[in-house]
């Protein structure tokens, strides 16, 4: 009997990222015309996403169950939540269009480098700057979903500093991984 080319794949880590994949479209809904409702209910889901981003990478390590599938699912499902919650936030007026096109357009060169990467045999990890802006654009996207609940304290601009922060870490994280892949490093 051939061996099943599925087995080890439908994991406990890729079950999680594919949990953040299903939470788009609810995202999106949520996101559409939102009441302020919508807009924490939004922001629940979000967080229970994120979170299982955590999740995937911590047991896929302890249970020893890194698997391509995970290798490719786990950045592809933060990209795919990250930018579509980005360019819903456009016509809620937190962020404007052309902050999300550079952020989004980093997004796309990056995938398209370790694309060539991968093509030639070779494996760009996420760095730790890379990480960090994934971090900061997760923040910023819930501290402006969540109403502020203090009147000396606007989430909506704590969101606003730490979407810029992310803007900064995404290009320089960018950059790196250009120059390290051109670099031969």
């Amino acid at each position: 009997m051939p061996e099943n080319p599925f087995k080890g794949l439908w994991n406990l880590p890729n079950t999680l990222s594919l949990i953040r994949v299903f939470c788009i479209p609810l995202i999106l809904w949520l996101l559409n015309d939102p009441s302020p409702g919508d807009l924490f209910v939004a922001a629940l889901v979000l967080a229970v996403a994120f979170f299982t981003d955590l999740l995937d990478g911590f047991f896929a390590r302890r249970n020893r169950e890194v698997t391509s599938l995970g290798k490719l699912l786990d950045p592809l499902a933060d990209k795919l939540l990250i930018c579509a919650s980005l360019i819903m936030l456009i016509p809620l007026g937190f962020i404007p269009p052309w902050l999300v096109f550079l952020l989004v357009g980093r997004e796309m060169a990056v995938t398209g480098l370790r694309g060539m990467a991968s093509a030639k045999g070779e494996i760009i990890a996420a760095s730790f700057f890379g990480k960090s802006k994934t971090a900061l654009q997760m923040a910023a996207i819930l501290f402006f979903l969540v109403p502020s609940p203090f009147i000396f304290l606007s989430f909506q601009t704590v969101g606003t500093v730490l979407i810029w922060l992310a803007l900064i870490v995404s290009w320089f994280s960018g950059v790196a991984y250009f120059y390290r892949f051109y670099r031969g490093e």
